[in-house]
């Protein structure tokens, strides 16, 4: 991606106050506004821009010809209809109309164009190096390091479902240890989670896609955020929790706990024996303690929901410096959402280690664009309408601000859903743009920690990988700040983005060390774990 500016000035209030009555002169573009590249025909609103305001940019005057709001665009200069129109130095669409200087420009104005982007791929031609940190002097934080040598940021002991008939089962079991005092000599075990499903059954036995199904479970449990599970199965469900087993990486080593309801005496009784094999694994997990680990260990998810125009500004490059950061220590960070990369992929293929990656991140482009075809649907169906209310109008602007968070290293691997992750450094895996089914798909292969932007605001958690959860701007972070844990709203005010960069990794190593993230205080996590079903349900 094109270098981001670091946007400078006065402070919001300040900017407020420029604009509470008649402007007496011309306003400093940058005092109100941020234009991210010199290339850019618009720049996006700090405040509200009232209509008649002039700005001063550094290619001339602008008078404001409509009142835009916060988050949303102003164009810089005249574009006629059918030109693109620049963001980040980079293309987010094509005037549907002309645009005078001063407008607004979103959806009414801005759209992807039909056939008009052309990507140069470039494959493996802008791949950056990158500083490792020699490893005695690599960062440490205090992790769960497991049998086959991965490392766990949690301890949790899991309840996996084999399908919807016996996910009931699984809450029940889990419910029983939120009791107080239930897990009071268990001082190493961070909790009893349920992985209820939705699926499971009404699905091709043998078919692809009920192979990705087990292969999601399989990862959710036979992962190092997890020191011991058990299954729950109904018995006569399409996905046989033998088939599961023995397909999957859980048919190695010893066999887990399977309790079935329908030989087990139904639900209740398997119910109470779920209880005693959860009473059973306890003191074995309970056997885990956290060591110092180098930082090469973390796995993190790199994510973002309820997107708004300042997370391709703040939230994103910041959580780019810090897996930057990450990299460089020798971790892992795992980009995602490929619907969410579209319009954008060129800056990932031109950092591909070699063409077979990059070709491989364009072969799955091209996956979504058939997939979406076939049900009539287009992948610039996204944005949402809240991404639109936060000033977000085209999937090309979407995706070049979601690329940010994947920094400036090397792409080195592209693999598919929920697929265990065996390179380091910078990886992503194909997975829709929808928030709880993509980090479900990341955590399955292996990912330890989440990050997650936001600028609309959330209150996503996911068990057994803790969830970081970073404001884009600071009105959010003051109006849902028991869900945030960094305020990205800063760089607004004036912080170095390096300076965030740093606060984000400082809050990763804490969180994967053991400190609770906001969503772990309120009991967030247990509702998103969703597996990604794509094929027929019969």
């Amino acid at each position: 991606m094109s270098t981001i500016e670091r946007p400078v000035g006065a402070k919001r209030g300040e900017a407020m106050g420029l604009l509470a009555g008649p402007a007496k002169g011309p306003v400093p573009l940058d005092e109100v506004a941020v234009r991210l590249h010199p290339e850019d025909a618009v720049a996006i609103a700090k405040v509200p821009l009232l209509p008649r305001t002039v700005l001063a940019a550094d290619d001339g005057e602008v008078r404001v010809g409509a009142m835009i709001p916060p988050g949303h665009k102003v164009a810089l200069r005249a574009v006629a209809e059918g030109e693109p129109v620049r963001k980040y130095g980079q293309i987010i669409g094509f005037a549907t109309r002309p645009i005078a200087p001063g407008a607004h420009v979103h959806s009414h104005n801005l759209a992807v164009g039909e056939g008009q982007l052309t990507l140069d791929y470039a494959f493996a031609s802008e791949r950056p190096p990158v500083a490792f940190v020699p490893e005695a002097e690599r960062r440490t934080f205090l992790g769960f390091r497991r049998a086959d040598g991965r490392v766990g940021t949690r301890n949790y002991v899991g309840i996996l479902a084999s399908v919807n008939c016996s996910s009931s089962a699984t809450r029940a079991i889990a419910d029983h240890f939120k009791r107080p005092g239930a897990l009071a000599a268990y001082p190493n075990v961070d909790g009893v989670v349920p992985f209820p499903t939705k699926g499971g059954c009404g699905a091709h036995y043998g078919s692809s896609d009920l192979h990705l199904l087990q292969r999601t479970m399989a990862g959710i449990v036979d992962h190092p955020n997890v020191g011991a599970y058990v299954i729950l199965s109904l018995g006569c469900e399409v996905n046989q929790p033998e088939d599961l087993i023995g397909s999957t990486s859980l048919g190695q080593g010893a066999a887990p706990t399977v309790l079935t309801i329908q030989q087990d005496g139904g639900f209740a009784e398997t119910v109470k024996a779920g209880i005693a094999a959860v009473e059973t694994l306890l003191p074995e997990a309970n056997e885990a303690t956290r060591e110092p680990v180098p930082v090469s260990e973390l796995v993190v998810a790199l994510q973002c929901g309820g997107s708004d125009a300042w997370s391709g500004v703040t939230a994103n490059p910041g959580l780019g410096l810090a897996a930057d950061e990450v990299v460089r220590q020798g971790g892992t960070v795992v980009l995602s959402e490929t619907t969410e990369v579209y319009g954008g992929e060129h800056l990932l293929t031109r950092r591909a280690k070699d063409r077979a990656v990059g070709e491989a991140l364009v072969e799955r482009i091209h996956w979504w664009e058939r997939y979406t075809a076939l049900f009539g649907a287009s992948i610039d169906n996204n944005p949402a309408p809240g991404n639109k209310l936060g000033g977000l109008t085209t999937i090309y602007e979407k995706s070049l601000g979601a690329i940010a968070k994947a920094g400036n290293t090397p792409l080195n691997q592209v693999v598919g859903y929920g697929e265990r992750v065996t390179e380091r450094g910078f990886v992503h895996m194909d997975t829709p743009g929808y928030d709880p089914v993509a980090v479900t798909g990341q955590v399955a292969g292996g990912c330890n920690l989440v990050v997650f932007t936001t600028g609309r605001g959330s209150a996503f958690g996911f068990k057994p990988a803790p969830s970081l959860k970073l404001a884009t701007n600071s009105e959010l972070y003051r109006r849902q700040e028991p869900d945030m844990d960094v305020n990205c709203g800063q760089v607004l005010d004036g912080m170095p983005l390096e300076q965030l960069g740093q606060e984000i990794f400082e809050e990763m190593v804490a969180v994967a060390s053991g400190k609770k993230t906001k969503s772990e205080l309120a009991g967030v996590g247990e509702e998103e774990f969703n597996p990604w079903v794509i094929g027929a349900m019969l």
